[in-house]
């Protein structure tokens, strides 16, 4: 059979032909393709002619063609649908992928050549060519090509050696996150759970042939949704302390060695590049621009955020106290305890509202509606286009006048061999030098009901969707000329911004009620529960905020360690950490604790899960600026073509005051999360 990776898919709009791919595609094609691209490199560098943007830029940006496509198709099945071939597969090839990649951008002729067009631009050039030329020469000298051989062949071994490790954290993560996946013996110990829930928890035990039980399978973050509605304490501390031991119990799945090696060797390599420290590595070529940056903003948060944080503790025992419950509060008390403070408050009861977000009607009638309404494209589900698992579906994105966006692919329901979280990545991203089209796809992990059952989401879980769709639209907007622009191939800490921006939309007027409807009466969410949602929006900020400050301070207290320090204690090294900016607190656990903080540690946000809070200062900021539009058809057109369209292809913060006619204000940020008054 003719590997189908071999030559582009004859598939609408290049899909790959997830039908045809078989496990040994995968080798065969990732060989053929390092080997392509490589002797495509060659042909540049080995060019007597003086190096021009047509020889050099333009061919380097042709190459490597068909790794592009198993790459994207491999590392997306190795996260969503992995197996013990393709695990063991990603393993022996981390280390090739690494080294591949230093054979190309750590090339002194290819970067003599790149520097050449850097320090003498062409008058000609398109600012998209000269942004090109200014990014490749920042990212190969932040990466190490202009250091001598000696020095880059012990960077090279460093970037194997860390590819090895964070590709064995992300292993141990989800065997240990299956491992400890909660057993529930009695339906009675689940109550508070909703029908769907509980038949989901019996369906998950069932597929690992735990017949006549249930089961809780763990999310990412710390906790679980469901301990806002588990009447059992001792369930809600099972879960809550299974999910906290992930990666530190002493098992084959234990990633804190991992966890020492690795930070030390990103440590070493910072040195070896010049910066003091690996967050100082990552800042440099980021927006932040330096770590000194990124503490300043997340230290100025963390004491106000701390504070309401207590408060809110104060109101919930105080709940505790008159309910005669005769406990002190505990971390895995905390969802369960707000939810009741919420209804007392605000009479909401999260839990209760799920029957108005049954997912097809959220994603059609509000995720892809309000796309409609604020950017005029419409959706239409292809049946005949399959996806790598039964469960993913995918729909054709046209333009408001008919003509082709891309395809969007969802895979909504958690399994064993689909990591933790949530997540967007381009299977194909759109450029002109090489006429390719988008294919995008969202990731979310939601229990699936038994079939024939209506899945339900959480207020939570609605969020999300919109939110990974927000990166979505990032990557099928975009519209540029060079690949390596593409998509939301945008700096760290921006990215999440788009994300964020859609998330407005959810509860904006003319769209909630559109979708929002009751799955038994069709009744619409009532207005005033829609009221007390958005009055509520600043409730339980001091909770949430602390805890992703938190856990963005663990990334830096990690990523600031320098070459030769020592860390022999995770649990010390992290609880000094928190201590030491005051946010140590064991009712407030980190969102994500060293054993499993998989975006830091595996995922690219190594020195960066600061981002989604300097990316939310341009969200909260442009969500005000669209409440002063007359028209959201007329000021999504402006956000599309302004700073969706543009992809990676000019420098985000230029785009942002291209869109908003100046830069973000943080005043939104601090009253959206009720940090204002400490001001």
């Amino acid at each position: 059979m003719t590997n189908p990776f071999l030559s582009p898919s004859a598939l609408p709009y290049q899909l790959p032909p997830f039908a045809e791919i078989r496990d040994e595609h995968f080798e065969e094609a990732l060989e053929a393709g390092f080997a392509e691209q490589l002797e495509e490199v060659r042909a540049i560098v080995e060019d007597d002619a003086a190096p021009t943007f047509e020889n050099t830029m333009e061919p380097l940006e042709r190459s490597g063609q068909t790794l592009s496509r198993v790459a994207h198709v491999f590392f997306s099945m190795t996260s969503t649908d992995s197996t013990p071939f393709l695990e063991e597969l990603e393993e022996r090839f981390a280390p090739r992928f690494a080294a591949h990649e230093d054979a190309i951008t750590l090339d002194p002729r290819l970067y003599a050549r790149v520097a050449a067009l850097h320090e003498a631009p062409d008058a000609s050039w398109t600012d998209e060519q000269r942004y090109l030329v200014e990014r490749r020469h920042t990212e190969m000298t932040v990466a190490g090509a202009g250091l001598d051989e000696a020095e880059r062949a012990r960077l090279m071994e460093l970037n194997q050696q860390i590819a090895t490790l964070t590709t064995r954290f992300d292993k141990h993560l989800q065997a240990d996150t299956n491992d400890l996946a909660v057993v529930i013996d009695s339906e009675a110990e689940l109550d508070g759970l909703s029908d769907g829930e509980i038949q989901a928890a019996a369906a998950a035990a069932a597929e690992r042939g735990l017949d006549g039980k249930w089961l809780i399978t763990l999310p990412l973050f710390s906790g679980h949704p469901w301990l806002a509605s588990l009447t059992d304490r001792d369930v809600r501390r099972r879960v809550m302390e299974a999910s906290l031991a992930r990666g530190t119990r002493g098992n084959e799945h234990d990633n804190r060695e991992t966890v020492i090696e690795l930070t030390a060797l990103r440590a070493e390599r910072a040195a070896l590049l010049g910066f003091a420290t690996h967050a100082h590595a990552v800042t440099a070529d980021e927006t932040a621009g330096s770590p000194d940056n990124v503490m300043a903003m997340l230290t100025r948060l963390a004491k106000p955020a701390a504070a309401n944080a207590r408060a809110e503790a104060a109101a919930l025992q105080a709940q505790i106290d008159a309910a005669g419950a005769g406990y002190q509060l505990a971390a895995w008390d905390w969802d369960y305890w707000t939810e009741k403070e919420r209804t007392a408050r605000f009479d909401i009861d999260t839990a209760a509202l799920r029957p108005y977000f049954e997912a097809e009607r959220v994603l059609r009638d509000g995720v892809f509606f309000a796309a409609t309404q604020v950017y005029g494209i419409t959706f239409e589900e292809r049946e005949d286009l399959v996806g790598y698992h039964p469960d993913v579906r995918v729909f054709e994105v046209r333009n408001e006048d008919g003509s082709e966006l891309g395809l969007y692919l969802l895979d909504l329901y958690t399994r064993d061999s689909k990591r933790g979280g949530a997540w967007m990545n381009s299977l194909i991203q759109q450029n002109e030098l090489l006429g390719h089209p988008t294919v995008v796809m969202n990731n979310l992990n939601v229990p699936k009901p038994p079939a024939g059952t209506p899945t339900l989401l959480t207020f939570d879980e609605t969020t999300t969707l919109f939110h990974e769709f927000g990166h979505a639209l990032h990557g099928l907007f975009a519209h540029v000329t060079y690949p390596s622009l593409g998509g939301t191939n945008v700096f760290r800490d921006f990215v999440e911004f788009p994300s964020q921006v859609n998330e407005m939309w959810m509860l904006w007027p003319g769209i909630v009620e559109h979708y929002a409807r009751h799955i038994e009466t069709d009744e619409p969410l009532p207005a005033d529960v829609i009221e007390r949602l958005q009055a509520s929006e600043s409730f339980n900020q001091g909770h949430d905020t602390s805890e992703y400050l938190a856990a963005a301070l663990l990334d830096q207290a990690w990523h600031a360690r320098v070459a030769g320090d020592e860390v022999t204690d995770v649990a010390a090294f992290e609880q000094d950490a928190l201590d030491r900016v005051g946010l140590l607190s064991e009712t407030v656990p980190t969102r994500y604790s060293t054993g499993y903080f998989q975006h830091v540690f595996s995922g690219g946000y190594s020195a960066g899960y600061y981002s989604y809070i300097w990316s939310e200062v341009m969200d909260a900021d442009t969500v005000e600026w669209f409440k002063q539009q007359p028209s959201i058809r007329e000021a999504g057109q402006r956000f599309r073509e302004r700073l969706l369209g543009v992809g990676g292809s000019k420098d985000p913060l230029e785009a942002f005051r291209d869109f908003r006619g100046r830069d973000a204000d943080i005043a939104p940020l601090l009253a959206r999360r009720g940090l204002d008054a400490a001001e």
